[in-house]
């Protein structure tokens, strides 16, 4: 039963001892759990048992591609996943990864699983690294109905409403706000305005309500590009631009002139590569730093979607029921343009200037993502 089950009987429900053959039988073999999810190890391989849901924080199912372990886990389970042990005569780390999630009617078996990324923390007093998150791939994707069986999405809360768009090109301060409180979870007790710090005061208006919005959303910062807390801003290498948002690699930096006069003053935004001359952004700081946000919540939201090379056909197929925001675009090479809808921001980049298109979905609830249309393209990746 086990060689079968291994070979050819993906998506069948199956006994919990064909599942613990799999490892090379129950005697010997270790059992722990892991966020949840069971995990035996055994001579002959590894065996993943989680349960059915969509629980975040917890070991399960996470696309039609994706399982995700959440620890901490056990040294065991951290040496096997990782490779960093020899028990059994043999780097750890070749032996299979079976998965099965469990239904009220049994184990329902989805085949073998590959490490794809791992994370893990070093205690404060030393020792050994404990594995916090292990993101491991399916070998064979899984279709809809059983994606819908081991993965079942959970009602959606209160999405994010699109009361925002109304002052894009009226408020945009308002606009801000809305976004990124409507967006981002808050922490703590709300800021007054006066705790805005005074060595930022003198920056534009658009940057000071930033700061204040960060001091209980530090998100708003940016978790994929930055901008730089109030008190890191420099000049660039030049001394013409006070620095106040970096790409993640370093690549690029955007700056304001030194010849703003007001914090009420709504300055150009300069863009540059650090060889080459700076271009400026076609929106000011009001509607650049709305433009930041979208960005940002398109790339570092929980689920996301993504998917390059697209006709401009297929671009107005997807975007046709999301309402799109009436700004220039966003990037002196990308390009971007956002579309939005409750709980979902979509950003649409042509990079290259060739007529395809990068596109780059990002939600608050799996919910949001799904109500996508479908189309004829691959996702490279779908938290849906």
């Amino acid at each position: 039963m086990a060689d079968g089950v291994a070979a050819t009987a993906l998506w069948v429900l199956v006994e919990e001892a064909g599942m613990e053959a799999l490892a090379g039988g129950s005697a010997g073999a270790q059992r722990f759990t892991v966020g949840g999810a069971t995990v035996l190890l055994g001579p002959s391989g590894s065996v993943i048992v989680t349960a059915a849901g969509d629980v975040p924080g917890h070991s399960g199912v996470w696309s039609a591609e994706e399982v995700r372990l959440v620890g901490p886990a056990p040294a065991p389970v951290t040496k096997r996943l990782l490779g960093d042990s020899e028990a059994w005569g043999a780097d750890e780390s070749s032996l299979p990864i079976h998965l099965a999630v469990r239904l009220d009617e049994g184990l329902l078996y989805l085949g073998r699983v590959r490490l794809s990324r791992a994370e893990t923390t070093r205690p404060a007093g030393g020792g050994e690294s404990a594995l916090t998150i292990c993101v491991l791939r399916l070998d064979t994707p899984l279709s809809r109905p059983v994606l819908r069986r081991v993965r079942p999405t959970a009602p959606a809360p209160d999405l994010p409403d699109l009361g925002w768009l109304k002052h894009v090109n009226g408020d945009r301060g308002a606009a801000l706000e809305q976004f990124v409180t409507g967006w981002y979870p808050a922490a703590g007790q709300p800021p007054s305005p006066s705790s805005v710090p005074a060595g930022s005061r003198s920056l534009p208006g658009g940057l000071q309500q930033l700061y204040l919005l960060a001091e209980q959303r530090p998100d708003a910062l940016g978790r994929h590009n930055h901008i730089l807390p109030w008190h890191e801003l420099q000049s660039d290498p030049l001394g013409e631009l006070l620095v106040f948002g970096v790409e993640n690699q370093g690549c690029f930096y955007w700056g304001l002139p030194w010849t703003w006069d007001e914090p009420q003053d709504d300055p150009t935004v300069w863009f540059r590569e650090y060889d080459d001359k700076p271009v400026t952004e076609q929106e000011p700081l009001s509607g650049f730093l709305l433009q930041f946000s979208l960005f940002e919540a398109a790339m570092s939201a929980d689920y996301v979607g993504c998917v390059d090379s697209l006709s401009d056909r297929r671009v107005q197929q997807l975007t046709a029921p999301l309402q799109r925001v009436p700004l220039r675009s966003f990037g002196p090479q990308a390009r971007t343009r956002f579309y939005v809808a409750p709980g979902l921001v979509l950003s649409v980049s042509d990079a290259l200037n060739d007529g395809k298109f990068d596109l780059w979905a990002g939600a608050t609830h799996r919910s949001a993502l799904q109500a996508l249309p479908e189309f004829d393209a691959e996702w490279l990746r779908f938290d849906g």
